[in-house]
This record gives C-alpha cells, sequence and structure tokens, in this order.
C-alpha cells in the first residue's frame, strides 16, 4: 500500500458567511478650552492616529504673505517653550511617533502617529507645539529658506506646473485659489517669525478646532489622556471664519505652458462642480471612476490599451473647499479633471480621441458591466482601504474640514451601491462637458500648437512656462 493511499483527506474549507461592515462612526466630545473631539475606538489598531484641523485656511493669509500657513504648520514642530527643535524631534523618536502638518484651503491639519502605550508622552508633545510654539527667528529662517529651494523644482515638474496654470485660469485673480498653495518666491520671501506669530495669535485656538483620534483605546481613559494634555491648550473664544463663495469661470479654452524641446506633452482638464454636500455627488463619483478611475475606465482603454499613447490617464473629483450647509450662503466646490501625459508627436492625436471619448459617453451612456464594475471596485474593496486607523482619522477629519455628518461616509457607500447606470451616466457627461473644460498642456508649444488648434475645442493660448 502507498504513503499516498493511507493519507487521511479532510473536507476543504467552506468559506463563512460574509459580515456587514460599515464605517466607523465616531463619539463626539468637547474639552473645557472649546475644542471639539471625535474618537473612534478601533480594536487590534494599536497604532494610534491623531488628526488636528485649525481654522486657518488659505483664505485668513495677510495680503502679500502667501504661504505663510504652510511655513507655520511646518513650524510646529520646530521647538516648544520646553524644547528646542533638536529636542522636540528627539523626543517625538523615543516615543515611536511621527508629526507631519500642512496647509490648505479649509485651514491647518497636524497628523500624529503613535504607538499606544507611548500615546501620553505623544499627546504632551502636540499639546506643546499647538499652546507654544518656539516659531525661532533662525527656524523661520530656515522653513523659508527651504520652501523658496523647493519652487523651481515644482515648476520643473509638468504636472504641478499644469496644476498652478490651471488654477489661474479657472479662478478670478484677486482670489486666493488661484494662488499656490504654498505660495510665491515673492510671498515667501516676505515672511518672517514675527509675521508667523501674528498669524498665530490671531487664527490658531482650541474654541475653533477639533482634534480625532482613532486606534485601540481599550483601557485607554482617553477624557483624562486629553484632559492633561490637549486640555492644557488654551485660547480666546473666536467664531469660525466666514467662507466666502467660489467663482469659477469654465469658458472652453486650450492654454498651452511652452516647454522647448519637451519630449512629452502634461495634460490637465478641468473644471470645478458639485462637492459633497450636492445630492448628484455619489452618481458623479461612480460615473468619474468609469471614465477614468482605474486601468479598466474609458479613457485608458482607448488612449492607453487601444492607441498606446500614454501610460495612464485618471479621470476624479477632488474636493477644493466646503461651506456650512444654509439656506441661501455660499456652496463648496470640487475640482473634476482629467490628467495624463503622452509623447510630443501623439498629443493632438491623443487629445482629439480623448474628447472623442467623452462626447461618445454623451451620446450612448455607460453600461451596466461599467457600473457594476466600479461599485465593486468602490464599495467592495473599502474595508482594505480603512485598514490602518490613520485611513479612518484621515476620512473622519476630512468629513468635519467639509462640514459633514459624522456617519456620512458610511451613507455614501450605500448611496454608491444603490446608484444606477442612468443616474451615473448624467453625473459624469454634467461634470465633463466638452464645451466647458479648460485644456492645459504643458509641452513644446512650436509642435502641438498647430494640431490642437486644429481640434476646435476652443481658442489656443500659449504662455510662458517661468
Amino acid at each position: 500500500m502507498t504513503e499516498l493511499a493511507t493519507m487521511e483527506f479532510h473536507p476543504r474549507p467552506q468559506a463563512g458567511e460574509p459580515t456587514l461592515w460599515a464605517f466607523p462612526a465616531p463619539e463626539r466630545g468637547r474639552l473645557g478650552s472649546g475644542l471639539t473631539l471625535l474618537s473612534c475606538d478601533r480594536p487590534g489598531q494599536q497604532i494610534v492616529a491623531v488628526e488636528v484641523l485649525l481654522d486657518a485656511p488659505l483664505d485668513a493669509e495677510p495680503a502679500g504673505l502667501d504661504g505663510i500657513a504652510t511655513i507655520m504648520a511646518r513650524a510646529f514642530s520646530e521647538g516648544t517653550d520646553k524644547h528646542s527643535a533638536e529636542e522636540f524631534a528627539a523626543e517625538l523618536e523615543r516615543c515611536g511617533a511621527t508629526l507631519d502638518a500642512h496647509a490648505d484651503h479649509p485651514g491647518v491639519r497636524l497628523s500624529l502617529e503613535v504607538p499606544v502605550s507611548r500615546l501620553e508622552k505623544a499627546l504632551g508633545l502636540l499639546a506643546d507645539a499647538l499652546r507654544a510654539p518656539a516659531f525661532a527667528d533662525s527656524e523661520i529662517e530656515r522653513l523659508v529658506r527651504n520652501r523658496l529651494d523647493e519652487i523651481p523644482h515644482e515648476m520643473a515638474s509638468p504636472s504641478r506646473r499644469a496644476a498652478k496654470e490651471l488654477s489661474r485660469q479657472l479662478f478670478p485673480a484677486g482670489v486666493r485659489m488661484s494662488r499656490p498653495r504654498q505660495g510665491t518666491e515673492e510671498t515667501v520671501e516676505a515672511i518672517d517669525a514675527a509675521a508667523v506669530r501674528a498669524f498665530y495669535e490671531k487664527h490658531v485656538r482650541p474654541a475653533t478646532a477639533t482634534a480625532v483620534v482613532v486606534g485601540d483605546l481599550t483601557g485607554v481613559d482617553l477624557d483624562a489622556l486629553l484632559g492633561d494634555t490637549l486640555g492644557e491648550w488654551t485660547g480666546s473664544t473666536a467664531e469660525p471664519l466666514p467662507v466666502a463663495p467660489i467663482t469659477a469661470d469654465d469658458t472652453g479654452r486650450v492654454v498651452i505652458v511652452d516647454r522647448p524641446g519637451a519630449v512629452q506633452t502634461q495634460l490637465l482638464i478641468g473644471r470645478t462642480g458639485p462637492d459633497r454636500h450636492e445630492s448628484v455627488w455619489p452618481a458623479q463619483v461612480l460615473g468619474t471612476y468609469c471614465l477614468g478611475g482605474t486601468l479598466t475606465s474609458r479613457l485608458d482603454r482607448v488612449l492607453r490599451e487601444e492607441k498606446g499613447y500614454t501610460y495612464g490617464v485618471r479621470a476624479f473629483g477632488q474636493v477644493l473647499r466646503s461651506a456650512p450647509p444654509a439656506p441661501g450662503g455660499p456652496t463648496g466646490a470640487a475640482m473634476l479633471a482629467i490628467s495624463g501625459s503622452v509623447d510630443t508627436p501623439n498629443t493632438g492625436p491623443a487629445l482629439d480621441d480623448l474628447f472623442k471619448v467623452l462626447r461618445t459617453l454623451a451620446a450612448e451612456g455607460l453600461t451596466d458591466a461599467e457600473r457594476d464594475v466600479a461599485v465593486q471596485n468602490l464599495v467592495g474593496v473599502a474595508p482594505l482601504k480603512y485598514e490602518t486607523a490613520a485611513a479612518v482619522a484621515g476620512t473622519l477629519a476630512d468629513q468635519v474640514e467639509q462640514y459633514l455628518p459624522d456617519d456620512y461616509q458610511a451613507t455614501l457607500y450605500r448611496q454608491l451601491a444603490g446608484t444606477g447606470t442612468v443616474e451615473a451616466t448624467a453625473a459624469v457627461v454634467n461634470a465633463f462637458p466638452v464645451d466647458r473644460l479648460v485644456t492645459v498642456l504643458v509641452g513644446d508649444a512650436a509642435q502641438i500648437k498647430e494640431p490642437v488648434e486644429a481640434l476646435n475645442i476652443g481658442p489656443v493660448t500659449v504662455v510662458s512656462a517661468e
């Protein structure tokens, strides 16, 4: 008898019943200082994520000091009244923590990640950074120099240069949203420590801030912990800053940012559209994903697989800034865009085929198969997307910035699953009307201007890359 004949075989394990999943709902609270708190217990997540949102939007930057919010954000980790910049960095390292900060149109955000066993120490450091940042002259000068060094590299990046030009084209010149988020050489050079301190004193206070804490909080007395750390940060009461309406000019046109000798052309085609407060958002997300959200989308299928023009083209919607929902009040907006790059000789044909995809979509609509794949990719993999505490904390922070209810993300997934093909088609066609798109091309104008003009997708203007 062979060894195989004497082996005992067991039935193949069967898959269990799938468990229902929903985006976690946070608990809300408030410290005595007025700081709003959102906490979410995620068993097993031993790395705790903390997001602190400050009501210091780019619109609040003083005239001529664009970029000061970015410098202030970076300076929060450059020393406090207790630690020098080097000591502060060393204390964070001892905690096994990371602290990042950035400024955007809605405000300034600080992001902390730390093992739960060292949460108290790290929260104390975060509280010190918010309560009493040093803003030392030498550190601010260094951050300004670093930022000035970054700007030429950004200008040399075709994708960054295209984004800068699209913002300049869409928004009125006097509006902050039309200018680079992190400032220009002229405005950054004008920033000093005194200006940073003044901006901090005017806009940073717990009464208009929110902290989000996500992780395994089993056995953690979070109220006491926060009271002893972030609770030490105090400040005057104040109302949130008013939100101005967003206006944009999406008259169909083409702008070529001239890069003589460029072997590729960077494409960025966009306009503004509804944000997440609009009922059309779920259908818009679904339709946009079908258009250019993945390698199997329509744009990639034509421009990448069939024609070989590009390694990939993406369509997306990104919220720029939202406003508190109020009858007759200002509304927010999202950037709706298509981006990619093609080789210079094929710029005209690729752009022609891209617009043909949009026209075909308007004429024939999406298919049920496209809709089903998009729902599966967006909804079916959501539990994997939110495996980490940082992912959950970031989404909750986005909801706060965008004045959305705490159950928004969970509701969105239900809405996506219930959106039909017809609704998704209508939403994406309205999002990308072929006659209301601003097309920015960063490339060699001498080679691409004539073939682009022949497409008749709008008047063509050439600007310098400088």
